[in-house]
């Protein structure tokens, strides 16, 4: 009898692969959903859908070239992103030649390292209110670099690290206090007073951040646990994370310190531009580049070591800057063959077929799936707020509880869909794989989409108003 081979593991494809197969589906459905659009209109400099205005157009299917042009069209819209993304790892690759993040490394590891479950929380916190002030969910892709050599210090793997950016982010984002892009753009259109409704998003963002805190820390305990309870299958790459360590003195000298220092005044500098300056990506790269610079030659770094490690910074985070111009070809594919519309008005159709209670938990479902379309938070918002404020508007249903359905539909789908391009470049920069990270984090999104909707029906139930 002969012996049946063991069928080998499935592997995910290369996100490159995955992606090109959404963009190709896409493109199909052009040839099978009827094309339709929205009467539009701009309002205070915002181009909002106008309701009851859908209706079919001449059937525009996507044809080859424009299929073929997608990605360098993606990529074109989101140049300025890219390279902000690619300034990012040119800064803290010369941070870590300089021997500051060793510095901070070896500052943390004194702090938590008899106590070292505690750096989660901490972290998570502090991330979290960060995100949930600026709105700056891309602020993981700055630290991530940073924190995993010290998570891999502390005895945790890289998912460990990356889940605690990536988790307190995305709940920042998600339950934001004061984010202008989509909480700003959605309560402008719903005509409600600017960051209004605070407490209760408050709370909420307190809860959610809570169950993620603890769904990482018994990850960390499961793993410890068992000998292989990591989900990492490649931990060989730790090393990648931790070989430019030999380059650095081990002794910390004074430039290095007052390098150290200076770079944390500069956080307080960028901090202050994103908040009163509106700073985003085009400003916030050259204060990526121009601190690395700073910072190098104050720890004592020639100028020809400072580029030649802002170089290997952006070659190790090429992958992930490009991901963000390769998710984005998948709405641009979907407005060349005018289906967006269409399937926009489809999925908000389906909520006003639910009693009342369910409809705000209803739009919370339907701005997630909504959201694998159009990954931009603020262009979300500008899409669909028009439609569901309209729906709201025939219901008991306050405009507050619609915004809170729409940020938690947007919000936490971030950190699941592979067109979120932040997201899939994360776990690019982390050198995690895409199916060990959905192994890992779907128990906790059903968690959070549950606690979210007890907390819609009690906004329902309480007329959640303005303030």
């Amino acid at each position: 009898m002969k012996n049946k081979k063991n069928k080998k593991d499935f592997q995910m494809p290369h996100i490159y692969v995955i992606l090109f197969v959404i963009i190709g589906l896409a493109s199909l459905l052009s040839y099978i959903i009827p094309s339709g659009t929205f009467d539009r209109e701009e309002v205070d400099g915002v181009t909002q859908i106008i309701p009851d205005t859908f209706h079919i157009v001449e059937s525009s299917p996507v044809t080859f070239f424009e299929f073929m042009t997608s990605i360098p069209r993606g990529i074109q819209e989101t140049v300025i992103i890219i390279f902000g993304i690619l300034a990012i790892g040119a800064m803290f690759k010369v941070l870590e030649r300089a021997g500051i993040i060793n510095l901070a490394i070896d500052g943390l590891m004194k702090a938590f390292g008899q106590k070292k479950v505690l750096i989660i929380p901490v972290i998570a916190f502090s991330l979290a209110l960060v995100v949930s002030l600026t709105g700056m969910i891309e602020a993981s892709l700055i630290f991530l670099p940073a924190f995993i050599p010290l998570f891999l210090k502390l005895g945790y793997d890289r998912l460990t690290a990356t889940a605690t950016i990536l988790i307190s982010t995305v709940v920042g984002f998600t339950v934001g206090l004061t984010p202008a892009a989509n909480l700003g753009t959605a309560q402008t259109i719903a005509e409600l007073p600017l960051f209004s409704g605070m407490g209760y998003r408050a709370l909420i963002l307190v809860v959610m951040l809570l169950i993620g805190i603890l769904f990482v820390i018994f990850y960390t305990k499961r793993m410890n646990k068992y000998p292989n309870g990591s989900l990492i299958s490649n931990p060989d790459e730790n090393e990648s994370f931790l070989k430019d360590e030999a380059l650095m003195s081990s002794k910390t000298n004074k430039r290095v310190l007052i390098a150290g220092i200076f770079f944390l005044l500069s956080l307080g500098f960028m901090f202050y531009g994103i908040f009163a300056q509106g700073w985003y990506f085009i400003e916030l790269a050259g204060f990526y580049l121009l601190t690395g610079v700073i910072s190098g030659l104050i720890a004592g770094l020639k100028p020809s070591k400072i580029a030649e490690s802002m170089n290997d910074g952006m070659n190790q985070i090429l992958l992930g800057a490009l991901i963000v111009g390769v998710a984005r070809a998948i709405s641009i594919v979907l407005a060349d063959g005018q289906i967006l519309d269409t399937m926009i008005n489809s999925l908000s159709s389906v909520v006003t077929l639910l009693p009342d209670t369910l409809v705000p938990v209803a739009m919370m479902v339907v701005q997630g799936l909504i959201n694998f379309l159009i990954p931009s938070g603020s262009g979300q918002a500008a899409a669909t707020m028009p439609i569901m404020i309209g729906l709201v508007d025939l219901t008991n249903m306050t405009r507050q509880t619609a915004v809170l359905a729409f940020l938690m539909g947007d919000g936490f789908s971030n950190i699941f869909y592979p067109t979120s391009g932040y997201f899939m470049a994360a776990l690019a920069i982390a050198k995690i794989k895409y199916n060990e990270w959905i192994k890992f984090i779907w128990p906790l999104l059903i968690i959070w989409y549950v606690v979210g909707a007890i907390f819609l029906v009690i906004a329902q139930l309480i007329e959640y108003g303005p303030f």
